[in-house]
């Protein structure tokens, strides 16, 4: 269950054989290998050296170690930059960068298209019966946009197919205001610099297009391994953050394996939480099924522009929180770290120290605990309670002309998930636009600000048919297009939260607004509670501080709050004849956590409670 990721292109031989030996001490079963290494693999235009690879593949096959072979259209060569300058991508303010980095292209440019098909193409022709070969990694992290000619072009084709027609368009994006009719479909250009307020819609449909071209260009790579090893599972690193434009949970229908990285930005208490958002956000995506952590810093945590070395036992709390999650293991980069480059400095297994230090010492201890843990795959995570997920909503937020520049909806998303953290209560995510059954206890909208009649409808069914609903401000305010719902906030809740807000009123700290009840109550300041068919709803239309929360949270679920789990973290993953109960202690002094069943890293039996040391861990088969 221990896997890395390796960079045989900056060492040379004798660095490999070493690299391999102190893999088999620490366990490791899988490694990612080539995803940056476009111009040592073709370093001219259609002559390709694989004989380095063919050597570092042979030598993990060796040594038991099995490997994820990445594509690496992430970084293009300085040949293809030189040779198609309209392929570098451009900025909205019209800038065109140069070479010099990673991710220096536009996904949108044919030559950078057919570029990445060919490397692909040669790459799965070589090592299609390779031995090694478990699993195909496409590019590294999607998210680079751009604003040039060609993604123009793409975006006009892209609106016409969802659109159709030049009126729908004009309708969605309400262009009648500004004198911003398009009669055209020439007319239409990427939300550039321009001089005041670009257009919500455009900017909003704009991501959504970037979502889609992405996916398409990870589909084509896709379907060139496809075709050469169809039983070869396929996949690409998915990466979490504000700038990137990708729908994950749609693009996770297109992918054989769910895979994220993830590094978290807190050195504090708030590591654990990210931690636990992110790997709760990953299981969302995968549909409830298996997926796997691709990236994480092993030692290091990086924080307002510095480097925070991980306490003791820290890599491994981090590691096996998502495997309690659902994460079929813990991949890490890097496994060395390099001598030169931008990221000289960034967390590895082995540090610039070598082998001889605290990091890997620790890497060997956790490989071998997860050795002993590959049971745990087979159960699935326990969680009563649902958090809504919508990247539109977070797009939306994040555009412009909005009645306060404070609002963040992955802060609020995020303020939810902490306040169940805290209280000890395991979340999923859901995605309302997926459609199906939500059984659950209760289902949180934290500022789900877009909302389509059908996910208004789901919310309806959900609460008429017995559900428990706490929705925050800014939540079914618009269509899914951006578009006010008309009539009071939050237009498509009103009848099932029993409340109509006029006025927004946010202030220099905060969010308010003027509530008239409609059928609900008010049960604090800012919290109101409304009986709908056989359900009741929450509204929250105003922050409540993390204690408050948590605590309203697990009242509306009928979940009692277990005190101290911020710091004793447990989380249960159950199959139908076996349970397992992963315990994480945070603190500063050993904890007791009642259990019964088996100690799955030492094998003995656990007798009505298990210790947990300070900043330890345990995994128990329960006994039912």
């Amino acid at each position: 269950m221990l896997r890395r990721g390796l960079q045989p292109e900056q060492w040379t031989e004798d660095v490999w054989r070493e690299d391999v030996a102190l893999m088999r001490r620490a366990g490791v079963n899988l490694v990612s290998v080539g995803v940056f290494a476009w111009s040592r693999l073709e370093p001219e235009e259609g002559r390709y050296t694989f004989g380095w690879l063919d050597r570092v593949l042979d030598l993990l096959e060796a040594g038991g170690v099995k490997v994820a072979l990445a594509t690496p259209t992430a970084s293009p060569p300085p040949w293809f930059s030189l040779a198609h300058p309209e392929a570098l991508p451009v900025r909205a303010d019209g800038t065109r960068l140069l070479h010099g980095s990673r991710d220096t292209y536009c996904a949108s440019a044919p030559a950078y298209r057919e570029a990445a098909r060919r490397i692909a193409r040669e790459l799965a022709r070589r090592y299609a019966d390779h031995p090694a070969l478990a699993l195909w990694h496409v590019h590294n992290e999607y998210g680079t946009t751009c604003h040039c000619d060609h993604a123009a072009a793409a975006f006009r084709g892209w609106l016409r197919e969802r659109y159709r027609t030049l009126d729908a368009l004009n309708d969605a994006w309400t262009t009648a205001f500004w004198s911003q009719h398009y009669a055209d479909w020439a007319y239409v250009f990427p939300p550039r610099a321009t001089q005041y307020l670009p257009n919500p819609g455009q900017v909003l449909d704009f991501k959504r297009f970037w979502s889609d071209e992405l996916l398409a260009a990870y589909t084509e790579q896709r379907d060139i391994l496809r075709t050469a090893t169809p039983d070869v599972p396929i996949t690409t690193n998915y990466v979490f953050g504000g700038w990137v434009p990708v729908d994950h949970a749609r693009w996770s229908r297109e992918v054989d394996v769910v895979a994220v990285d993830h590094y978290p930005s807190d050195s504090g208490p708030g590591a654990e939480e990210e931690t636990a958002f992110a790997a709760d956000l990953a299981r969302c995506w995968s549909g409830g099924r298996p997926w796997l952590l691709m990236e994480s810093a092993p030692n290091l945590i990086y924080e307002g522009g510095r480097m925070h070395a991980k306490e003791p036992g820290r890599m491994a709390r981090h590691s096996l929180s998502h495997v309690a999650r659902g994460s079929r293991g813990a991949m890490f980069f890097q496994w060395r770290a390099p001598r030169g480059g931008a990221e000289r400095f960034h967390s590895a297994l082995v540090p610039h120290a070598g082998p001889d230090s605290r990091v890997y010492r620790e890497t060997v201890e956790l490989g071998a605990a997860l050795g002993r843990l590959s049971e745990v795959d087979a159960g699935a995570v326990e969680a009563s309670v649902a958090v809504a997920w919508d990247a539109a909503s977070w797009w939306a937020l994040s555009g412009p002309g909005l009645p306060w520049d404070g609002i963040d909806y992955l802060a609020e998303v995020r303020t939810a998930h902490r306040a169940l953290w805290r209280v000890g209560v395991t979340a999923d995510f859901v995605s309302l636009d997926r459609g199906g059954p939500l059984p659950y206890q209760l289902l949180v909208l934290p500022a789900h600000y877009l909302m389509s009649d059908a996910a208004a409808a789901a919310v309806r069914t959900y609460v008429d048919g017995g559900g428990r609903l706490v929705a925050t401000y800014l939540s079914g305010v618009a269509d899914e297009y951006g578009r006010v719902r008309l009539g009071g906030y939050p237009g498509a809740l009103r009848e099932v939260l029993g409340v109509r807000v006029e006025e927004f009123r946010p202030t220099p700290s905060g969010w308010a607004e003027d509530v008239r009840l409609a059928g609900a109550v008010q049960v604090r300041p800012g919290v109101t509670r409304h009986r709908f068919g056989a359900g009741t709803a929450w509204y929250l239309s105003t922050p409540l501080d993390g204690g408050a929360y948590g605590e309203l949270l697990a009242e509306a679920a009928g979940i009692p709050v277990r005190e101290g789990a911020a710091e004793l973290e447990l989380v249960r993953r159950r199959a139908r004849h076996a349970g397992w109960l992963f315990a994480f202690n945070h603190g500063a002094e050993a904890r007791a956590v009642p259990a019964q069943g088996t100690d799955l890293v030492t094998g003995k039996p656990v007798d009505g409670a298990v210790e947990v040391p300070a900043g330890g861990w345990a995994v128990i088969r329960e006994t039912n």
